[in-house]
């Protein structure tokens, strides 16, 4: 018995010892969230306190999804009941006035201490306003855009009585197979951080009592964007270098922008399940970070920390949740059956439950909960001109232009003239209103969706020619969709016939229009991972089909993820990645292909060439036997095949990060620094920067047009092995032209550190490369000196 009462022990014992070293490593962070810390929100918390029962404040760490059966089943009562008796402290899935309200008096009426309850949702990229996919909106580059965005759902979501939002997905994803990477900003850990601090900022407006605010969730804590493989639900396993420099800026950033509330995620990291690991939860987030708002856990991942195997039985997992730091027990059922008998049988302090409904409590009175439960009655939405107008706006600044050759007598294929006499329309995708929306719509109906064909067909009327071509899956595959989209996939829909019917249409036309792509529900998002990245169904011999009759082709992708598409990159002179834009899906669209907008959009996410690429990303670290050049064959001589690169592919990217084209041109001039040399001992965190980047942007074209300025380093003597290049910095710009403007980028003790072997976050003497550009390919250069 004792022995094994020490191998229980002995795992916990290092975490405690791990965290005890790093804790003298890392400097303790002032709180987080000054509304949260202030006096006023813990008298009020403390005086509540000193009323709550044991069960009463086991209460507050419970959620339920409402309409869901585990909250009674696990308790033999009714949600009302529970409500009643302050058995639990927050709802999700419900909205309206009606319902709101209705729950919320019996929260305040009927239970002893009249807590009210909190209600959340997954407003991922609008409440209403349906808006485009993460993934999308990070295509912009524009933290002003997140903001608006996030705000324009915070005010949605405060009038259907949900005052938090599970969103901002912060996590970064560097393999397309994980269906997930929709809800992302992409691969970068600089870019992932700047907008992660966007949507904080956008969503809680620096004050949760407002009644255009709304607390976030900051998700999914942490690395879920690395399972192995890209299969959802997978474990993580990789460094701690690695987890501080790649993986957790975006979350820190987060934090530190005051953010109320993070999610705990379902993976595991190195062998400790994220939503029962010390060193994450409390650890990095609070003790370094100072986080001091609450942590709930994924939907069931308490429960399934039986599927981990690191406990016997729901109270041993429910134990190791709280003690690591999850105070809300998101559908688990086990913090509310489970906890109040440990704490009597002195397995769990009561000081844990104590510290967790305090953190609940905190948020809840900082959103004014406790003075303003109800809710005004929310009225019906109407997609309004206005909103329209600012969704449309989003779209338009999301879309990437991947490629746009000249065609013998065309010239450039895009923008289309105006004039065009026929256009054909062709594909599964052109005209599905649901779609558009993409994944995790939230309250969007898709009948306010604008499809392609719709806008073109009120911009060319008659001279518009569609035809469907093929579905996006086929044969048994079908049956998903109907199962598990609840679309109805005809299935008497002959692919052959369709295609055949496509290339008709396309001999009918001046120029070719595909839409193509994937589905946004069930293909991309939660449980959504691809072992393929190619088009699916019959798409791509659809392509080839309508191309072989010789027509200008201009395929139009929409996806959640980057895309395999070698053969089209090869093939088709002009590319538009679309992903999934919102309601003003087809709109937008319409506007860049007319040149109504210039796209100015960047990828944030490596195109493949071939998915056995992946994981794919700009940052690599280097090797001792780089690949030189452009490998496209087969290795000739021993001297190219000893390296590091495949037989049968190019090492590159087929689109690489930061990469989106424009219908004008621009050229950058080389990179000046305001000093060339700059001393270690200068460079301090949190110091202002002490080296400004200055270079000249030029609209070298013939039409205004939108630039995204980028700054990448390269560390070329460090104690650690550094990326390749990184990006450190980015402007948007726009320009008249042949105008000039000059933009000046900072480097400080931020953009030059790194995080060595010993888990601190460093500079060290070196010389930087410096690189200015158009996307991670970026050309002009200068160095900086650090002694």
């Amino acid at each position: 018995m004792k022995n094994k009462a020490l191998c229980r022990f002995f795992p916990l014992a290092l975490i405690v010892i791990l965290a005890c070293f790093c804790s003298a490593s890392h400097a303790q962070t002032a709180p987080s969230n000054a509304q949260l810390a202030s006096r006023a929100i813990n008298d009020r918390v403390d005086a509540l306190m000193k009323k709550m029962s044991l069960e009463d404040k086991i209460g507050q760490l419970v959620q339920y999804s409402y309409g869901s059966a585990t909250g009674p089943d696990a308790s033999h009562l009714s949600y009302e009941d529970l409500i009643a008796r302050g058995q639990i402290g927050s709802l999700l899935n419900i909205h309206g006035s009606d319902e709101v309200n209705r729950l919320q008096h019996i929260a305040m009426e009927k239970s002893q201490l009249h807590i009210p309850l909190l209600f959340g949702l997954d407003v991922i990229h609008g409440m209403h306003t349906t808006f485009p996919v993460p993934i999308a909106l990070a295509s912009a580059w524009d933290p002003q855009l997140i903001r608006s965005v996030a705000h324009t759902a915070a005010v949605e979501s405060r009038a259907e009585g949900v005052p938090w939002v599970f969103s901002p997905m912060v996590d970064i994803a560097r393999d397309p197979r994980w269906g997930r990477i929709v809800e992302s900003a992409g691969e970068d850990p600089y870019l992932g951080s700047v907008l992660a601090r966007a949507y904080v900022e956008g969503y809680q407006q620096d004050d949760l009592s407002k009644p255009d605010s709304v607390a976030v969730s900051v998700k999914h804590f942490a690395a879920y964007g690395a399972a192995i493989a890209g299969r959802d639900y997978n474990a993580t396993d990789m460094s701690d270098v690695m987890l501080r420099q790649v993986y957790l800026p975006p979350y820190h950033a987060a934090v530190a922008a005051g953010a109320a509330t993070v999610m705990s995620s379902f993976n595991s990291i190195n062998g400790v399940p994220a939503s029962a690991n010390p060193y994450t939860l409390t650890q990095i987030l609070r003790r370094e970070w100072g986080f001091d708002g609450f942590v709930v856990s994924d939907w069931g991942a308490v429960s399934e920390l039986l599927n981990h195997s690191i406990g016997a039985d729901g109270s041993t997992v429910a134990r190791k949740a709280i003690e690591a730091g999850v105070d809300m027990d998101m559908e688990g059922g086990l913090y509310g059956t489970t906890l109040a008998a440990q704490v009597r049988a002195g397995t769990i302090p009561e000081s844990v439950i104590d510290e967790a409904t305090r953190r609940i409590l905190r948020v809840k009175f900082a959103l004014g909960l406790f003075d303003h439960p109800y809710i005004a009655p929310t009225p019906a939405y109407v997609a309004t001109p206005e909103k329209r107008a600012e969704a449309r706006k989003a779209a338009d600044e999301t879309i990437v232009l991947l490629k746009n050759d000249s065609v013998e007598g065309v010239g450039n294929v895009l923008p289309l003239k105006k004039s065009v006499k026929t256009v054909a329309l062709i594909g599964p995708l052109a005209d599905s209103q649901q779609d558009m929306l993409g994944s995790w719509g939230a309250l969007g109906n898709p009948r306010d969706a604008v499809t392609l064909r719709q806008a073109l067909s009120k911009r060319l009327g008659s001279r518009l020619l569609y035809a469907r071509g093929v579905t996006i899956l086929k044969g048994e595959n079908e049956t998903y969709l109907e199962k598990f989209l609840g679309q109805p996939t005809s299935p008497a829909w002959d692919n052959a016939n369709g295609i055949a019917s496509a290339v008709a249409t396309a001999k009918k036309a001046d120029v070719v229009v595909m839409a193509l792509g994937e589905s946004a529900v069930g293909m991309t998002g939660e449980a959504s991972s691809r072992a393929h990245l190619s088009l699916p169904g019959d798409q791509e011999q659809l392509l080839e089909a309508v191309a072989a009759t010789g027509k200008p082709v201009v395929l139009v992708m929409f996806t959640g993820r980057p895309s395999e598409i070698p053969w089209a990159a090869g093939h088709i002179p002009a590319i538009v990645q679309a992903w999934f834009p919102g309601i003003e899906a087809g709109d937008a669209v319409a506007d860049v292909l007319f040149g109504d907008v210039n796209p100015g959009a960047k990828l944030t996410t490596s195109f493949p060439r071939a998915v056995g690429q992946e994981p794919l990303y700009y940052a690599q670290l280097p090797t001792g036997r780089p690949a030189h050049g452009n490998l496209n064959h087969f290795p000739a001589n021993s001297e190219e095949k000893y390296m590091s690169r495949y037989l049968d592919v190019n090492n590159s990217a087929q689109f690489p990060f930061g990469w989106g084209l424009s219908y004008t041109s621009f050229r950058f001039s080389d990179p000046t620094l305001s000093q060339s040399e700059i001393s270690l001992a200068s460079l301090k965190p949190g110091d202002a920067a002490k080296v400004n980047v200055s270079f000249t942007v030029t609209n070298s074209g013939s039409r205004a047009g939108t630039e995204v300025a980028q700054l990448y380093i390269r560390n070329t003597s460090a104690s650690v092995e550094q990326p390749v290049r990184e990006l450190k910095g980015f402007a948007r710009v726009t320009l008249q032209p042949g105008e000039s403007r000059t933009v000046t980028l900072p480097l400080g003790f931020d953009e030059l550190s790194f995080w060595n072997a010993q888990s601190r976050q460093v500079v060290e003497p070196t010389t930087y490369k410096i690189f200015v550009g158009d996307s991670s390919l970026a050309d002009r250069a200068t160095s900086l000196i650090v002694r």
